[in-house]
């Protein structure tokens, strides 16, 4: 087994938006350093990267993926991400990890709202980046439109590294402006490169961005501007440690022309990634916390260390097995290696340790600092979990997944498979976290939730196929609340049975108001005298509370509301505790519905970005919805609308904004407050509740 120090590491993820070429060009790098004898399609369902059954039948990447190759004894280890925003918390997964984001763009489409929204994560996490303009080959190509909108866009620090010496349908040359040569690439597959000098009519285009690329590294130091302004250029030296210097304090983002079609443009990437990516090493000691302490430590990525990794991918396939991925930070692990996962404190035995091609695995006896790999599944250790040793308790902060934009209901098809369903719900959200399931008591449904209606469609097709489980996803019931807007001063019920031996008595008077909104419930015992003894007094509170939870008028949980127990009567026999707690639940409904009943909806805030061009008719869309707009911003080419939109109104909602906005939009939406249902909709709803209470 080959031994890699962090010095001889790399560890990409590729990211864009969906359809840019990620996995097609994860094909090449592969087959270019000799991983595989093959180049994979798309179309023939044969590729690395996405192998998993599903992957294949729809022709994108629907999980993270991972990869690796030799380069020159360089291990570049590849994360393959998803491009479809249904999917980004494999995104937030591979990037957690990486040490270089690599954004593919499209020479003809661009920066698009994928792009940007990948980009905005690698912000967030403070990676060092590198774009490849895949697609040159296209007819439409604009290399240097794409170059100047991705400077605008995305980062001011896009510089050209390779270009096309001719784009479109004949492009099969680059100008690399580091190494000042021309590459012609032959037959993709052939593997030909051949290296010579520029042409003199892409001289002065080649000398011109050198000259980008120059200036842009001696606006690192005050030293390297200096020796720029003395010489009128860099020395070969000070370029080669001022790029790399540029591109992890991310200063420059190096950009490469490139086609996956006809394999143009590999090979260049790949030396520049060996050359001058950063190593783990180079971004420098790593922040962690220390269990039970209050305090973060600092740690070098030594491969001498005490061993720390962690684990940002569980993987469940039949034909790979359970797995978790992981990545080494400190230290070396090995197969028998005993650790703690300081989340839980358990200890785990790692046992068999491999890296993989995909689906493929191949046994190794150890990774070092800085290397990504797989074991065999832990038992009790999960996605975000760190694993060290005794005399290191640290943890990694973990991954922050993003908040669910859509929910559905899971109905089983069977009878008696709900504990089943459970634990199968369970093992896809340990696969991909930011796919959520909780039963809800309130409405009594199972409520999955996830990034989009393809992304929860799908968790309901693998539980077909994987389990043998069959289910149907449904619109979840609105977990709306009944409270009242008047008030009573005397309601009255009195639960009296006589049949036969000892009867039941109970009789109560309440006094019903109003609370604030959000107060809660408060029940005042205001009895004197005697007149029911204080015995009884809970089981009058508890009657109340349980026919609260089960709603008055439309079967949903009643709020903000003060019962005041002020008189009664017991019977010295008849009288208990059952028959003063059916009292209760009686005088409160019949006061309930004296008092003025209305029912409330939740109301969340919805936040939509989307090109400018689509906001009328997000707008229009948003108001048939009954939204009230809150207000509109610019951000960059996109606008962002703030609204409030009854829940009742936004199942699907991501879904429709696809279409509105052809793809280019996306949403956010959290819990803001509940409000009354309007009167027409209202009577619907405690219809529908009468009729299925007499149905049932």
């Amino acid at each position: 087994m080959k031994e890699y120090g962090p010095e001889s590491l790399r560890n990409i993820a590729l990211i864009g938006h969906g359809g840019t070429g990620k996995t097609s060009l994860s094909e090449l790098f592969l087959f270019t350093a000799g991983e595989s004898n093959r180049i994979g399609s798309i179309a023939e369902g044969n590729t690395i990267s996405d192998y998993s059954a599903n992957e294949i039948e729809r022709q994108f990447s629907i999980s993270l993926s991972l990869m690796h190759l030799d380069w020159k004894n360089t291990k570049i280890n590849i994360l393959d991400t998803p491009g479809y925003s249904d999917f980004i918390g494999e995104v937030k997964a591979g990037l957690k990890v990486c040490d270089t984001a690599v954004l593919v763009l499209k020479a003809v489409e661009g920066v698009e709202v994928g792009s940007e929204a990948a980009a905005h994560f690698v912000t967030e996490y403070e990676i060092p980046s590198a774009i490849i303009i895949n697609k040159c080959d296209n007819e439409h190509s604009r290399f240097e439109e794409i170059v100047a909108q991705a400077k605008e866009r995305i980062t001011d620090g896009a510089v050209v590294v390779t270009f096309p010496a001719k784009q479109g349908l004949g492009f099969s040359s680059v100008v690399d402006v580091v190494k000042m040569k021309m590459f012609t690439y032959g037959e993709v597959g052939s593997k030909k490169v051949t290296e010579e000098e520029i042409p003199e009519a892409l001289k002065a285009k080649a000398e011109q961005l050198r000259t980008e690329l120059i200036e842009k590294v001696a606006e690192l130091s005050e030293e390297l501007m200096n020796k720029y302004f003395e010489a009128g250029t860099l020395s070969d030296a000070d370029l080669e440690v001022g790029i790399k210097t540029s591109i992890v304090k991310r200063n420059l983002t190096p950009v490469f022309a490139a086609s996956a079609a006809k394999g143009v443009g590999v090979n260049n990437f790949l030396d520049f990634v060996e050359k001058f990516f950063p190593n783990p090493a180079d971004r420098g000691d790593f922040e962690v916390k220390l269990k039970d302490k209050n305090e973060k430590v600092f740690l070098r990525v030594d491969p001498k260390g005490e061993p720390v990794m962690f684990i940002f991918k569980i993987v469940s396939e039949p034909h790979v097995g359970e797995l978790s991925l992981f990545k080494v930070y400190s230290g070396k692990v090995n197969a028998g290696l005993d650790l703690i996962n300081e989340a839980n404190g358990k200890g785990e035995r790692l046992s068999q340790l491999s890296v993989l091609n995909g689906r493929t695995r191949k046994e190794v006896t150890y990774l070092g600092a800085g290397d990504i790999g797989a074991v065999v599944k832990l038992k009790d250790s999960h996605s975000s979990n760190t694993l060290s040793s005794k005399n290191l308790p640290a943890i990694i902060d973990p991954i922050i997944f993003p908040e669910a934009i859509i929910r559905g209901a899971i109905i089983p098809k069977a009878k008696g498979e709900e504990d089943k369903i459970a634990t199968c719900l369970h093992s896809l959200h340990e696969e991909d976290p930011s796919f959520n399931v909780k039963y809800d008591p309130e409405i009594a449904q199972t409520v999955i939730s996830g990034q989009g209606e393809l992304h929860l469609n799908l968790a309901v097709k693998r539980l077909k196929e994987r389990y043998g489980v069959d289910v149907d996803l449904v619109e979840p019931r609105i977990p709306y609340r009944e409270t009242i807007r008047g008030r009573v001063d005397d309601v009255e019920y009195k639960h009296k049975k006589q049949s036969g031996g000892r009867g039941q008595y109970g009789h109560v008077h309440f006094k019903m108001e109003p609370m604030p909104r959000g107060a809660g419930f408060e029940f005042v015992n205001a009895i004197v005298g005697g007149v029911i003894p204080g015995r009884f007094i809970p089981a009058v509170e508890k009657g109340i509370i349980e026919t609260m939870e089960k709603g008055v008028i439309s079967g949903n949980k009643v709020v903000d509301v003060r019962v005041t127990l002020h008189f009664g009567s017991f019977h010295d026999v008849d009288s208990d505790e059952m028959s003063f707690k059916i009292a209760g639940s009686m005088c409160f409904r019949k006061g309930f519905t004296e008092s003025k009943p209305v029912l409330l909806e939740p109301i969340y805030e919805l936040e939509v970005k989307m090109p400018e061009e689509c906001m009328g008719n997000v707008m229009g869309d948003i108001s048939s919805r009954r939204g009230k707009i809150l207000g509109m911003e610019s951000d960059g080419h996109f606008q962002i609308i703030k609204a409030n939109v009854p829940l009742s109104e936004l199942y699907k909602y991501s879904s429709t904004l696809r279409s509105l906005t052809a793809g280019r939009g996306n949403h956010r939406r959290k819990f803001s407050y509940y409000e009354d249902v309007p009167k027409e909709i209202e009577n619907k709803i405690v219809e529908d509740y009468k009729k299925s209470k007499l149905e049932g």
